[in-house]
């Protein structure tokens, strides 16, 4: 069923700094093609970078400069160009650029290129980041005042939380779990109503911007979990809503802190806005494509929902322990 149009599409060269709009694109099993192909690793954390640590890595802008090989990806990755906070722009070929980097993250840091598919080095969790693991860290990163319960986690998928229990990244990707993640301007629009004015899309890192011709609700994606979507060629399966951490609210390139919007996410969305979307058919698509929508069965949606309910028991009690002993 048609529900509207492709209105932008963005791509982020390298994790956690500022993207690139595109007019049109080839949606892979990784994405759109050229997304995340760089990242920033934190050298003395020994893990890939996110902007929810390092959050002045937003405040810098990527773009490649060149058009993309089709080969281009894991183990072949082409030249990008950085634009920093104080107007210097660098190529990845430049060998001061991870001291720039360092100079903005205010810690040592290194670009770093996706390497071939088979090579996890740089997706595994550093032990480190498994001996420092805590409640409260977790706490600050979604900003969750005292007392405030975790999002619902339940939603996640059991291979993606065994996976994420061994690696920061998935093996072969940059992004922090899926693919492809998915917003409505109508979304936007109902947050922008919660603070009392717009809301840049540059807030939410979408890959795909979509207007809607009659949407359902303020927040129309929370109905498409387990659906299917359509936009121009490739066909995306909705697996489930992008939960918010703080880095919406952050400065970016042009944009100040606003912390009112981590607070308007979690009181009007369950800390919940847009999709996240694995890839079912590969194709191109183009701003100004159809969009449509597929419900997911009945049956497919009923055991869904029941091993949501388990889920959400087991972490429940578990995260509820953890949290007080944290404290």
């Amino acid at each position: 069923m048609s529900i509207g149009n492709v209105a932008a599409l963005w791509r982020y060269p390298v994790k956690s700094l500022g993207g690139e709009q595109v007019e049109g694109i080839d949606i892979g099993q990784r994405g759109l093609h050229g997304d995340r192909l760089w990242a920033v690793r934190d050298l003395e954390r020994d893990v890939t970078a996110s902007a929810r640590r390092i959050p002045a890595l937003l405040t810098a802008t990527a773009r490649y400069t060149a058009p993309l090989a089709p080969d281009a990806g894991p183990g072949n990755v082409p030249e990008v160009e950085i634009t920093f906070p104080d107007g210097a722009v660098m190529s990845s070929n430049d060998a001061g650029v991870h001291d720039k980097l360092s100079e903005v993250a205010g810690r040592d840091v290194r670009l770093t290129a996706l390497p071939p598919a088979e090579d996890t080095s740089l997706h595994r969790l550093s032990k480190h980041e498994r001996d420092n693991i805590s409640i409260a860290a977790y706490r600050q990163d979604f900003g969750l005042t005292e007392g405030e319960g975790f999002p619902d986690v339940s939603m996640y998928r059991m291979s993606d939380l065994a996976m994420l229990a061994r690696y920061s990244t998935p093996p072969g990707m940059f992004v922090d779990l899926a693919p492809v993640h998915v917003i409505s301007q109508t979304s936007l629009a109902t947050i922008g109503g919660e603070v009392g004015g717009d809301v840049d899309l540059r807030r939410f890192r979408p890959n795909v911007l979509l207007t809607l011709d009659d949407p359902d609700d303020g927040l129309p994606e929370s109905h498409w979990t387990g659906g299917l979507l359509t936009v121009g060629g490739a066909v995306l399966e909705v697996t489930m809503p992008t939960i918010r951490c703080v880095v919406p609210s952050r400065p970016q390139s042009g944009l100040e802190v606003d912390r009112r919007i981590t607070r308007a996410v979690a009181g009007r969305a369950q800390r919940c806005l847009g999709v996240y979307c694995w890839v079912q058919t590969e194709g191109v698509v183009r701003v100004g494509d159809t969009a449509g929508v597929r419900s997911a069965p009945g049956p497919k949606r009923m055991l869904t929902d029941a091993a949501r309910r388990a889920k959400r028991l087991t972490f429940g009690v578990a995260t509820a322990a953890a949290d007080r002993f944290s404290r």
